[in-house]
């Protein structure tokens, strides 16, 4: 138990028990447990294996490599289409966890065992993401936005993609393209 996470737990209005019960099964793991994104995040040998999070819909274990976990029980839920590696399991209430708490742990064991494997998952390469027109305009048009895009990791690439578009008119992602230039060429990412 690691006193800095208690805060996640002490400060939930929604979710409180299922996060409880949730850390008590995991902390039966003997994972490192630490605060990461503000979430309670749960570490084998300094990987992260899980994490525990909320939503308003929905409380959620998320397995940071789930897409290579067995599913038996066919629970695990990719979030959306564009998450490639983690995968959920998803509560609307305390029952749930109580009625799962078995094979929870072995998820949690099983996922130990996927890091330690070290397979690694198959990520899609940014050239796979689809690349809006009116980006690649402006890339043609500016060498130097062009050079410092191609600079930013891979990941801050494809948050640029995906988020540029995801918008349905060519207005909005013209918009979201010119507001973010300057990012791209102080080699911010989106989220920076």
């Amino acid at each position: 138990m690691n006193t800095k996470v208690d805060f996640f737990f002490d400060k939930a209005q929604q979710w409180q028990k299922e996060f409880e019960k949730l850390r008590s099964i995991a902390l039966k793991t003997e994972l490192v447990e630490d605060l990461k994104w503000g979430c309670p995040c749960y570490t084998y040998e300094g990987k992260n294996i899980f994490l525990i999070h909320g939503f308003k819909e929905y409380c959620a274990l998320l397995f940071f490599k789930g897409a290579l976990m067995k599913d038996p029980e066919n629970i695990l839920i990719q979030q959306t289409e564009n998450v490639q590696a983690a995968r959920q399991i998803r509560f609307t209430n305390l029952q749930q966890i109580i009625d799962l708490e078995y094979i929870l742990k072995e998820y949690m064991f099983q996922a130990v065992e996927v890091e330690e494997s070290g397979v690694k998952v198959e990520m899609k390469k940014t050239k796979e993401f689809e690349m809006p027109e009116e980006f690649q305009q402006k890339l043609d048009e500016n060498p130097e936005l062009k050079e410092a895009f191609k600079a930013l990791t891979q990941g801050r690439q494809r948050a640029y993609l995906l988020y540029f578009s995801s918008a349905k008119q060519s207005k909005t992602r013209e918009s979201r393209i010119e507001k973010y230039i300057p990012e791209i060429l102080n080699g911010k990412g989106l989220n920076d």
